[in-house]
């Protein structure tokens, strides 16, 4: 552990980028402490680990004696406990910093792409786990089983998720890097996909020499990519996916419930194994994590083998709960290309029930560059309400508003109602629930909270 992270102090500490770093810090034997903008079960975790967590922002929070601040992008300069380090001279770090030097001196997989990173390093995580290697990780979403983002594992082997949204994935040099797409999302931050282009050539020439990028073989920004970076140094490339030429293709993927069964075709041999969610989304994630495993050195049979332990990660398809015989899932989905992926992986499942998304837009920006896409995806649906936008860390933007996904999915055929009181959604979808069918509340803002509320008005 570097000596700034003795007494680290994180702004945000809830965070899930954030709360996995201080939780590994914690387990290591750091003093750590932080603060966040509301209490929540995350905070009392990281409690848990002996964490001081103070709830709001204040410049008394911090101790005079912490050796750094931690702060993510979403951090303004005006906060007062980032003015008050500048004040007492204490270092700040960015989040991307703190995770880099966790994984110093250990073989470090790196997980990048606009979609699928949290599960695709929750496979590896769970995988290598049940193998017996002990893996350190760092998520950005708590796991179904042990149920945490974050752990200090006593092997050699560090995985994290990796973020291209504000480039902070540049930091990292790790021993296996997976790309699973590469496509223009964060628009504050990129202006082209010529600047994603780049940024995802400088993430692929950090990688060790000899070692490997795992990508995929079908999503064209990631097939464009491969050409850009296929002569780079001493790096190994290795691309998966349907597409015949792939180096670790996928044979057939088939729907078993809210299950998958792959096959893959590996050194002229096929490989079955079970995927434990639903959808061909979710089983490219796992051939992904697959191809990962292998570059390490682990046998696939035993890496195949050890994927079915995974049982899925919160807010990815997670089942809330069942009442009056309709059940509520809940996805984080909230890109188009996430929300087609989720949507047609619960349709594969649904059978002849009808699906029904109460969907929470997230980030003016996003909506501003992709509402018509986001609209017509939700057309996927068989009904849809659709709340106000989440603003996150973003101050609003003239004209941009739900109406703009609205329209675009009427346009598309969708049946979809606005909602904008949040608090009177629930029971307008429960009202429009009946026996059989499936409720998504979808989105990565705090839509996740209505799946209890949803559940009790269908009680009633």
């Amino acid at each position: 552990m570097p000596t700034a992270m003795d007494r680290p102090h994180f702004i945000g500490i809830g965070g899930a980028g954030m709360s996995g770093i201080a939780k590994i810090l914690a387990q290591r034997g750091a003093k750590v402490a932080g603060s966040d903008a509301r209490d929540s079960a995350t905070a009392e975790a990281l409690r848990a680990l002996g964490v001081t967590v103070h709830i709001g922002h204040d410049a008394a929070h911090l101790a005079p004696d912490a050796t750094c601040v931690v702060v993510s992008s979403a951090i303004r300069a005006d906060n007062p406990e980032l003015a008050r380090a500048t004040e007492l001279g204490i270092p700040v770090v960015h989040r991307s910093d703190a995770l880099a030097s966790l994984m110093d001196g250990l073989r470090p997989i790196a997980v990048a792409g606009t979609h699928g990173k949290t599960t695709t390093t929750s496979m590896l995580a769970v995988t290598l786990a049940t193998l017996g290697l002990d893996p350190s990780y760092a998520i950005g979403g708590d796991l179904d089983a042990p149920g945490t983002n974050a752990l200090h594992g006593g092997g050699d082997i560090f995985v994290a998720e990796a973020d291209e949204s504000d480039r902070s994935f540049h930091k990292y040099t790790p021993e296996v890097a997976i790309v699973l797409n590469v496509e223009l999302d964060h628009h504050a931050n990129y202006a082209s996909m010529d600047e994603i282009y780049e940024s995802f050539e400088i993430f692929a020439g950090k990688v060790v020499p000899g070692g490997t990028l795992v990508i995929s073989a079908d999503q064209p920004g990631a097939v464009e990519l491969t050409k850009r970076v296929r002569d780079l140094g001493e790096l190994k490339v290795v691309t998966y996916g349907e597409s015949e030429d792939a180096d670790l293709r996928i044979h057939k993927i088939t729907a078993r419930g809210l299950t998958s069964e792959v096959t893959v075709l590996l050194d002229g041999k096929l490989l079955t194994f079970t995927v434990s969610v639903p959808g061909r989304h979710y089983a490219n994630n796992a051939v992904a994590a697959l191809a990962a495993g292998i570059a390490l050195g682990i046998p696939s049979r035993n890496l195949a083998g050890a994927l079915k332990s995974y049982t899925g990660v919160k807010r990815r398809l997670q089942l809330k709960g069942e009442a009056a015989g309709v059940q509520v899932i809940d996805s984080y989905a909230h890109h188009p290309t996430e929300m087609t992926a989720d949507l047609e992986a619960m349709r594969s499942a649904a059978g002849e029930s009808r699906i029904l998304v109460l969907f929470q837009p997230h980030l003016f920006s996003r909506t501003q560059e992709l509402g018509k896409e986001m609209g017509e995806a939700l057309a996927l649906a068989d009904s849809s309400v659709v709340l106000d936008i989440y603003p996150a860390r973003e101050d609003p933007i003239p004209g941009i508003t739900s109406a703009l996904i609205i329209d675009a999915a009427r346009a598309a055929g969708a049946d979809v109602r606005a909602v904008a009181d949040k608090d009177a959604a629930p029971a307008v979808i429960a009202g429009m629930a009946r026996p059989g069918d499936l409720v998504l509340t979808m989105g990565a803002g705090d839509v996740t909270d209505l799946g209890p509320l949803i559940l009790a008005e269908l009680s009633k």
